[in-house]
């Protein structure tokens, strides 16, 4: 068994993969209908230098299952967490500094929604170390906003993008698609919107009609259908390649160069440590891989935290569950993955899902090359269906 970086690995595993840090806020201002995250309408306030005390000691009980290895990124999602000052940030990473092996590069990612924008917050925001912005834009239209339960208006939508564009060289735009009522040409204005601003990545999501949200229980009248949207995510794909933007997973593009280094930590199977309410996280030990969930309900988290036990669910992934984890992620990524991550990540050898791969290959959902394989775009288009392949029980 190897030693690296302080930690015990299995033997199949030569070394731990990046380990990147995910922070969550779990508070916003209204909760939007489409919206199946961890958050909770901040109608009484909430206690900003409390959390951040309370983050720190979520760290601080997280520190021996990671000790002694680099943070690559940091990630800042919610909820909007851009609803806590500039100072409470700068304390925060500041602590974050103190307890972790923190890369002096690091990628450090805040999420923000344009109703929270003003000039100096975000100047101190860049100041603190964070280096890259994720803006919830979703529309540049009124109407649709209104129609996403959106707090802001197309006019704060554009005056966001201008602060961020002033302070920040990474930032990116969140668009939504197939939203009520919304044709061809209107998808497209707001990708052209996007992209006239100069930002660097842009993310182009297809609105889904999540369970447990208000637009599930009751569905929006006047949405396109399959083939309707099929054709908006076409014409966004070409449209963003042709201002040269690369589409590097699912619903990501970006400039060479500024892809989300923590999101594509993710989509390579690397670790990250989550903290906060109903943060999640993936561990490497000696043990194997270990999946586990905070507290969601920020009562309940901070309760846990008190009580030096913030962890809510704690799971280590079954060996045969690996291939189709593995596959969930990488294979959102267009440009797929050498072959030799495979065992790096999981500790099997590529052969073990050789069955899996030839009928991937015979239905014409994947390319496998010598040294690496990617969805094809018929795979891209029925990822579902792909990653079925790659679902099975040995444990009985």
């Amino acid at each position: 068994m190897s030693q690296v970086a302080g930690i015990a690995m299995p033997g199949a595993l030569r070394e731990p993969p990046p380990l990147s840090l995910y922070i969550h806020f779990p508070w916003c201002v209204r909760k939007c209908p489409y919206c199946d995250f961890n958050s909770h309408e901040a109608r009484n306030g909430f206690d900003e230098n409390g959390y951040v005390e309370a983050l720190l000691a979520d760290l601080d009980s997280a520190l021996p299952a990671i000790w002694g290895r680099p943070v690559r990124t940091v990630f800042m999602g919610g909820g909007t967490p851009s609803l806590f000052s500039a100072g409470a940030m700068d304390r925060l990473l500041a602590g974050v500094r103190a307890r972790v092996r923190l890369d002096p590069d690091a990628e450090i990612t805040l999420e923000a929604n344009p109703g929270t924008f003003e000039y100096e917050k975000f100047k101190g925001y860049r100041e603190a170390g964070i280096n890259r912005l994720s803006i919830g834009i979703q529309s540049f239209d009124g109407r649709k906003l209104k129609a996403l339960g959106r707090i802001h208006d197309e006019n704060e939508a554009c005056r966001a993008v201008e602060i961020a564009l002033t302070h920040f060289e990474r930032v990116n735009l969140d668009i939504m698609y197939a939203l009520p009522d919304q044709t061809l040409d209107e998808a497209l204005a707001d990708i052209r919107r996007a992209v006239g601003f100069g930002v660097p990545h842009v993310s182009a999501y297809h609105l889904t009609l999540e369970p447990n949200t208000l637009f599930y229980r009751h569905t929006p009248e006047g949405l396109p259908d399959e083939e309707v949207a099929a054709d908006m995510q076409e014409a966004i794909e070409a449209e963003l390649a042709g201002a040269g933007f690369l589409h590097y997973e699912t619903s990501a593009f970006a400039r060479p160069g500024f892809e989300c280094r923590h999101n594509l930590n993710y989509w390579q199977f690397g670790d990250y440590l989550g903290i906060g309410a109903g943060a999640h996280g993936k561990i490497s030990s000696h043990t194997g891989i270990v999946r586990e969930m905070r507290y969601k309900q920020p009562a309940a988290w901070l309760k846990a935290v008190g009580e030096g036990a913030p962890v809510q669910s704690s799971r280590k992934v079954r060996r045969d569950e690996l291939p189709f984890e593995f596959m969930m992620n990488l294979l959102r990524l267009t440009d797929g993955f050498e072959n030799r991550l495979f065992h790096e990540r999981t500790g099997r050898p590529l052969a073990s899902i050789a069955r899996e791969l030839e009928s991937a290959a015979k239905q014409g959902l994947i390319d496998i090359g010598a040294d690496r394989m990617a969805p094809t775009l018929k795979g891209q288009r029925f990822l579902n269906d792909l990653l079925t392949l790659f679902l099975r029980d040995d444990s009985e």
